[in-house]
């Protein structure tokens, strides 16, 4: 039985992942949960109905911990980098953004696997964490590169040529007008159900950039050697083309419940995870190229990439504090990327990360650069 730690419990990823673990008692048990805590009654309902021994909140946790007797409660802003450093068989870290980088490390250095869902992770701190993996200690939970992860054990890794990252397009793929782009509009994805953070990364397709940026490091591929193309349907996941000429593809329905139970039981496919494609019934999928005059995100991540450094972390920063100001209608949707774009022209830092520090000071300067740029906005 495999003894798990959920980081970020109360999210998508976490939610799926119990559930997965609720209909397979007999291989999993969950040991410790955590949250922010802005729903201390939904983690308490966790904390009890999984019977864990540890609990971390960055909110609320006097509340928790006196519903949960007996169980160790975690308070404040480093409780899930404290609980992911727990001994445990699978760390699942599905926080979402930068404040997940410090859980990854922690889960890291305690000899954990871990199943990572936080791409920020790698965007802000790639070569930081990638110096700290040991071969298979991070299993990918991002259906792309679950899938590629998949694709590429049909050949050795020096007979892989390409990666395939695939993108829905998000709800604007066809429209051409952006000018106009509502919050309500742009949380409408038309395939996935997620938060609101990487449903406006799906729309801008920033997402796919942080994916491209996530897959460099986890398969140690040039960024010549990783592309994206659209797929509307979101049924293949991502494809890896080999020396051959062959193209290994990964396909089934829209959902993580299969990415998320393939990084949980690694080793082994997990039974029903997900239900299959109905091949009884017609199905047709296209595959067509990125228009990056409409979508520049994605040319301005890989940019940010090859540059290396300091400057995905800024790219990533940067797009934290646009999206936030997009969702409270402080700025419009095509200013998402203008001020990402020069908030990264600024800070031009491509010198290596060291440490959690040389992060957070990067991070904090292009926030703040950030904060200027919607400063110069504001009428």
């Amino acid at each position: 039985m495999r003894q798990v730690v959920i980081l970020g419990s109360t999210g998508s990823i976490g939610r799926q992942a119990l559930e997965i673990i609720s209909a397979n008692p007999d291989q999993f048990r969950v040991i410790a949960i955590t949250s922010a805590g802005t729903n201390p009654a939904l983690v308490i309902e966790q904390a009890r109905g999984f019977n864990v021994e540890y609990v971390g909140v960055v909110n609320n946790a006097d509340v928790i911990a006196q519903a949960l007797p007996g169980v160790k409660v975690i308070g404040g802003k480093f409780a899930s980098t404290e609980i992911a450093s727990i001994e445990c068989d699978v760390v699942l870290n599905g926080i979402t953004g930068s404040i997940g980088l410090g859980p990854t490390l922690a889960a890291l250095d305690a000899g954990n696997t871990l199943a990572l869902a936080n791409k920020e992770s790698l965007v802000a701190g790639g070569d930081l964490v990638m110096s700290k993996a040991r071969e298979h200690q991070i299993i990918p939970v991002d259906s792309e590169h679950s899938a590629i992860w998949q694709c590429a054990l049909a050949g050795k890794k020096n007979e892989i040529r390409k990666l395939v990252l695939t993108a829905s397009g998000g709800p604007f793929v066809d429209r051409d007008d952006l000018s106009t782009v509502t919050v309500a509009q742009a949380l409408k994805h038309p395939t996935w159900s997620m938060g609101s953070v990487v449903t406006i990364n799906s729309a801008t397709l920033v997402n796919k950039g942080l994916e491209i940026i996530e897959a460099h490091h986890l398969f140690s591929m040039p960024y010549s050697a990783i592309d994206a193309v659209i797929h509307r349907q979101s049924v293949v996941h991502s494809m890896v083309e080999f020396i051959d000429g062959s193209t290994i593809a990964q396909a089934s329905p829209p959902n993580m419940k299969g990415a998320i139970s393939y990084a949980l039981n690694f080793g082994h496919r997990l039974a029903d995870s997900t239900q299959p494609i109905d091949w009884k019934t017609p199905h047709s999928w296209s595959f067509e190229p990125i228009d990056t005059a409409k979508f520049p995100a994605i040319a301005l991540a890989r940019h940010c990439g090859e540059l290396g450094g300091a400057m995905p972390t800024a790219f990533n920063a940067a797009n934290e504090v646009a999206v936030a100001a997009f969702i409270s209608e402080k700025i419009a949707f095509t200013s998402i990327i203008p001020l990402v774009e020069s908030v990264v022209g600024l800070v031009n830092a491509p010198s290596p990360l060291r440490d959690l520090d040389d992060v957070s000071h990067v991070e904090d300067n292009a926030r703040a650069l950030a904060h200027e740029y919607l400063l110069r906005l504001a009428p």
